[in-house]
Formats: C-alpha cells, sequence, structure tokens
C-alpha cells in the first residue's frame, strides 16, 4: 500500500475545519499585504536592502510560519494515531511520506496565497523562478522545525510561543532585515535561503554558493523531519485532569490548580524570559545610531520629537513581546481547559466562578510576561513616567490577553495560534510602531492597540501625561472584551453536555 491514501485521509481531516483553511489563505495574504511595505522600511532603518528585496522575502517569511504551525499541531494531534497504525502494520516509511506531503500540502496552500498576494501587490521581479523556489525551501526547511518542536515540546504554549520564536529571530535578525554580513546570523535556518531568494550575494559562502548552502539546509531539514515523526509514532501519552469546588472556595481552587497546572510548566518559564531577552537585547544591538522622528504630545500640543534610536528602540520593542505572549497565553489557557471546564459546570462549579478562576490565571500570565519583559528592557532603556510606562504595558498585556480568550473558541487551535500571531504583529508591531512611522495612521486609531500604544509613547518620551483620552480608550477596550470573553466563556463551558 502507497502513502497516497493515507495523505488523502489526512487531507480530509484537516479540509473538516474550514475556519483552519480559510486562515492558511487568509493569514498569508493579509501578512504579505500589509506587512511588506512598513518591513521594507524597518529594514532600511536597520540597515537592510530594504525595497521591493524585503517584500520579495515576505512571501517565505508567511509560508514558512505557516508550514511550521501546521506541522507542529499536526505532529501533536495524530500523535496517537500514527502510533496505532504503525502498531496495525503501516510501514513507518508510509506513515512519514503520508504526513510530510500532508504538512507540504498545508504549506504550499499558505505559499501559494503568498505568491498571489505578492503579484498582486508588487510583482515577483525579474526572476520569479527564483522567488517560487525561494518560497518553497522556506516551507520546507520550517516544516522540519515545526515536525521537531512537535516531538519535543508536548505543550501548545510552549510550542507555539517557541516556533514564533525561532521565526522572530530568523526574520528580523536576518540578511533582510538586518546586515547580511554578521556573522551570529549565519546559523540561522533561512539566512543562505533569502539572500538566494532575493538576489543579494553574501560573498562568505565560499565555494557552493548561496544556493548550495540554501539546498543544504533543505536536504537536513528533510532528513531531520524524516527521523522525528518516525519517532512520533512510537510515543502517545495523552493526559487530562480537573476537579470540583464550591462559591468563593469555587474560585480559589480553580485558580489554584491553574496555576498548579501552569507552574509544573517549566519550559513556558522558560520561554516568557528567553522571547523578550532575546527579542529586546537583539533588537538593541542591531539598531543603527541614528535620530528618527516620533509625535509626541505635551501640554495638549502634538508635535514632532527628534530621538536618538539606540535610546528608545528596545522601549518600543517590549510591548511586540508583551502582546504576543499574552495573546498565546489567553489563547491556550482557555483551550487547555475546556473540557474539563464542561465536566467542572457538569459537577456543579458555579459559571462565574469558573469564569473568574480562568480570567485570573489568564490575567496572572499576562502580568508574568509583562514583567519578564519589563525587567529586560529596564536594561537598556529610561522611560521618563516609569510608572505610566508600566501601566500601558499591563493594558496592552491584559487586552491581548482577553483577545486570546476570544480567539481560542472561536478559531480553534491552529487557526487561533495563527490569529493570534497575526493580530498584535500587525497591530503593535506595524500599525502603532513609533518606528515605522511618526504616528498610527487613521484608520489604526480603532485597534485595540492605539490608547495603551500611545500612552505608552507620552510615558515613555515626555515627563507629564497628556494622553487622557488614549488611557480612556484603551480602558474601554479591556472593559468590552472582558464582557465578550464572559459571554464566550459561558457558553463555552456549558454547551455541550
Amino acid at each position: 500500500m502507497t502513502a497516497a491514501p493515507f495523505t488523502r485521509r489526512f487531507l480530509i481531516e484537516a479540509a473538516r475545519t474550514p475556519v483552519n483553511l480559510l486562515v492558511l489563505v487568509l493569514v498569508p495574504v493579509v501578512f504579505v499585504v500589509v506587512a511588506a511595505g512598513p518591513m521594507a522600511d524597518a529594514a532600511e532603518l536597520l540597515g537592510g536592502p530594504g525595497g521591493p528585496a524585503v517584500q520579495t522575502a515576505t512571501a517565505g517569511w508567511a509560508a514558512s510560519f505557516i508550514a511550521a504551525i501546521a506541522m507542529y499541531f499536526q505532529m501533536r494531534g495524530a500523535r496517537a494515531a500514527d502510533r496505532r497504525l504503525v502498531l496495525a502494520g503501516l510501514a513507518p516509511s508510509r506513515l512519514v511520506a503520508a504526513r510530510t506531503t500532508t504538512g507540504l500540502a498545508l504549506a504550499l496552500l499558505a505559499a501559494a496565497a503568498a505568491l498571489l498576494a505578492l503579484q498582486l501587490r508588487t510583482g515577483l521581479g525579474d526572476d520569479p523562478g527564483r522567488v517560487l523556489a525561494g518560497t518553497l525551501m522556506f516551507a520546507v526547511i520550517y516544516l522540519a522545525i515545526g515536525a521537531l518542536i512537535g516531538v519535543l515540546v508536548a505543550n501548545p504554549v510552549n510550542g507555539t510561543v517557541l516556533v514564533l520564536f525561532v521565526w522572530i529571530l530568523d526574520v528580523f535578525f536576518g540578511p533582510a532585515i538586518g546586515a547580511a554580513d554578521r556573522p551570529v546570523t549565519r546559523v540561522l535556518p533561512t539566512h543562505f535561503v533569502t539572500l538566494w531568494m532575493i538576489d543579494l550575494p553574501s560573498h562568505h559562502a565560499g565555494r557552493i554558493g548561496d544556493l548550495g548552502w540554501a539546498l543544504a539546509w533543505v536536504v537536513v531539514a528533510t532528513a531531520v523531519g524524516w527521523t522525528v515523526i518516525i519517532a512520533t509514532s512510537r510515543v502517545a501519552r495523552p493526559r487530562r485532569h480537573a476537579r470540583p469546588g464550591s462559591a468563593v472556595d469555587q474560585v480559589a481552587a480553580g485558580v489554584r490548580m491553574g496555576l498548579r497546572e501552569t507552574g509544573r510548566n517549566r519550559v513556558l518559564w522558560a520561554l516568557l524570559i528567553a522571547v523578550p531577552v532575546v527579542f529586546v537585547l537583539l533588537a538593541v544591538a542591531t539598531t543603527p545610531d541614528e535620530f528618527t522622528s516620533m509625535t509626541v504630545r505635551e501640554h495638549g500640543r502634538a508635535f514632532s520629537q527628534q530621538v536618538w534610536l539606540p535610546d528608545v528602540h528596545g522601549g518600543t520593542m517590549a510591548p511586540i513581546a508583551i502582546a504576543s505572549l499574552a495573546t498565546l497565553a489567553g489563547l491556550f489557557t482557555v483551550l487547555g481547559a475546556r473540557s474539563a471546564d464542561q465536566r467542572l459546570a457538569l459537577a456543579g462549579f458555579r459559571p462565574g466562578s469558573l469564569l473568574a478562576s480562568r480570567l485570573a490565571v489568564v490575567s496572572l500570565l499576562a502580568l508574568l510576561a509583562t514583567a519578564a519583559s519589563l525587567a529586560v528592557t529596564a536594561t537598556v532603556f529610561e522611560a521618563r513616567q516609569w510608572g505610566l510606562y508600566i501601566a500601558s504595558n499591563t493594558l496592552i498585556a491584559l487586552t491581548y490577553a482577553l483577545i486570546g480568550v476570544l480567539i481560542g473558541p472561536i478559531f480553534g487551535r491552529v487557526g487561533g495560534v495563527l490569529i493570534a500571531f497575526l493580530v498584535p504583529f500587525l497591530d503593535i508591531g506595524i500599525e502603532q510602531s513609533p518606528m515605522l512611522q511618526p504616528q498610527p495612521p487613521t484608520w489604526a486609531h480603532a485597534l485595540p492597540g492605539y490608547g495603551p500604544g500611545r500612552v505608552l509613547i507620552d510615558a515613555a518620551l515626555t515627563p507629564t501625561f497628556d494622553e487622557t483620552g488614549a488611557l480612556l480608550l484603551g480602558i474601554a477596550w479591556l472593559a468590552a472584551l472582558t464582557t465578550a470573553a464572559a459571554l464566550l466563556f459561558r457558553h463555552a463551558a456549558t454547551a455541550p453536555r
């Protein structure tokens, strides 16, 4: 028997959740259309090539992230089933071929959407074959990364944060955004793929050239993916637990259980420290020595202020790390406890107590991400109003943690992770970023990050508080999201009986 029937069944299984397929197309399209221009501007600011080269690379970046996430969840969701198939007599090589083909098919769907968006936005350039091949190599390399993380990391919060962590390192410190000749970045997975794809010779690839090293990465990635999928087919270990309580005691019991479960997750603690450390400190280390303009408000008047980029870059990167970590914390706290919450509700756990305990755990994780990020940021950045700066980052964390709570029941694990990546990146990382534009565009005022983002800039750069309206807008967003999360959570916890 060939691997084709199993590949077909795996694809049919993936297609049973139409929202996942929609997101696989929607996320890369939005990423290329919205993020290509601002990332090209950021690349020029940080010493990279900028322009069409970076916009071309966005197709590969989108395909790689989608490929890693799709492969990670395919590995985690099918571990027990794959083991049963092997025990039933399926050759491991055929299982590997089927799983790899399924992941590649999903990645190709995302890559096709990204390339179509790139064609409509800027075109594929003078060598479309190079762009197509480069995007495919991005996807293959990240399929292996997703498979490897799927084997090593069982907890979906840790797994997706680790995928995001590798991807951020690869993209933001790679040759398209920063300088191409930094020795430390040559070990990044798509360093040589990026250089070859955007036709930027490295002059440090030796005799085999950039294409040779890129193909070597693809071959090694394929071998790693093959090996880890075979290893996965021999292991299965499902695990869940929950427990009832009562009234105020129920809230305390729910929080205690949530924190106990989180406390066992030692990889998460390491990631909460490692992500802001690497993201903020490496961003500061690669910042060029030059001035930039940022719009601030002082004594009721908005004006443009010249700031020294190395002094402020770390302070503007912290909220991006905070928003991403908080969104994933909210997403997986709710999804991980969903079936347990339904059983607790049936066992007599009051819906209000259950909601309060889950939101308390989500808030504590968001505050932990904030504390870890700000502790790192304080070593490289000096805010003019520290109390307000901490408050604005906390508001961002709580806001995006609630967005993660809402995303989970609507989009599920795979679609939820992709949306959880896209929303804070486009909002905090692109549209609200003072590094990319002096002030957010008018339409971005409607995004959840606008209010706390303006408060953050005011706290970071000015000695007095002048953003009362923005603060109230941020609090209004927090209240609305809390209400929406309460309604959705009550339905999700009590619907299936």
